[in-house]
């Protein structure tokens, strides 16, 4: 069993550190609050500041809304570079920018760790069920070494290559998931307006080749109008900016990844940028009505 500090306790983090108590580590928790009982109750050990989360444990696991919060923990002055020693590996399961990713690697190799960006999918019901897609970018010891953390919290979990790789797996991710959930919204307002019983149109899409997880899940989520987090669409739109930043350096063209960013700004904008990424379908029903 590993000794591990654990920063980063939202909506992924929680379940995702819950997971690794009841596989038998011991986890010392940064940014423990009144809502993380249960992870003391399971033995997780509260950590005031990154420095102490990280010291002298094997691993540190980060799993932080953005780039910037990243940075932060990992380098300022009670952060986790202060405190790690010789083969402390630094996990990063954020989603967060992959050029940003290859620095962060470069400067904990420089203090004497190794680093690994291993974002996930999956959302809130895969890391409760232990059912995530991990993205791994890292030198193959360390991923050898760290599998067996990464099996008690998912199951699809693939070395994709060095530093930076996992991060340019998840913005594809991303960016797939963005757009099927836009279409499934366009679809679902156009059979609502041309009088369709959605539930049904979802069952017989369903059967055929447009059958995804995202329908599944998300179209449920669309019909029923529950679209409480989940993935939030501030996340979402951070991610997808990620892909717009790449794309921009590559000269790569995304429009569609575009128009799907700017749609979640529009209802970031209107205060809905806390409901699930689902919730692009009322974006685009009240699209119509203002028309």
């Amino acid at each position: 069993m590993a000794n591990i500090g654990f920063i980063g306790l939202g909506t992924m983090g929680k379940p995702m550190a819950e997971r690794l108590l009841q596989a038998g580590h011991t986890l010392k928790l940064h940014r423990v609050k009144d809502t993380h009982q249960n992870l003391l109750d399971l033995g997780g050990i509260p950590a005031d500041t990154a420095s102490k989360a990280a010291t002298d444990v094997d691993y540190v696991i980060l799993m932080l809304p953005n780039t910037p919060d990243v940075e932060t923990v990992l380098f300022a002055d009670d952060g986790v570079a202060v405190a790690i020693r010789p083969g402390t590996v630094v996990i990063d399961m954020s989603s967060i920018d992959p050029v940003a990713t290859r620095e962060f690697a470069k400067r904990i190799a420089a203090k004497g760790g190794s680093y690994i960006d291993a974002p996930v999918s999956g959302g809130e019901i895969g890391a409760r069920a232990g059912t995530l897609s991990i993205m791994v970018g890292g030198s193959q010891k360390d991923f050898d070494n760290a599998k067996g953390l990464f099996e008690a919290m998912g199951k699809n979990i693939t070395l994709v290559g060095e530093n930076g790789a996992g991060q340019v797996a998840k913005v594809a991710n991303q960016m797939i998931v963005g757009l099927t959930i836009e279409a499934i919204g366009e679809a679902f307002v156009l059979a609502e307006q041309a009088g369709a019983d959605l539930a049904k149109v979802r069952e017989a899409l369903m059967g055929g080749f447009a059958q995804s997880r995202i329908l599944e899940v998300h179209g449920k989520r669309m019909i029923d109008k529950t679209f409480d987090p989940g993935f939030a669409i501030k996340l979402h739109h951070k991610d997808l900016s990620l892909a717009a930043s790449a794309a921009e350096s590559l000269n790569v063209m995304v429009p569609n990844t575009l128009a799907t960013r700017d749609l979640m700004s529009a209802a970031i904008e209107k205060g809905n940028g806390g409901r699930d990424h689902s919730a692009l379908y009322l974006e685009l029903k009240n699209a119509r009505k203002n028309s």
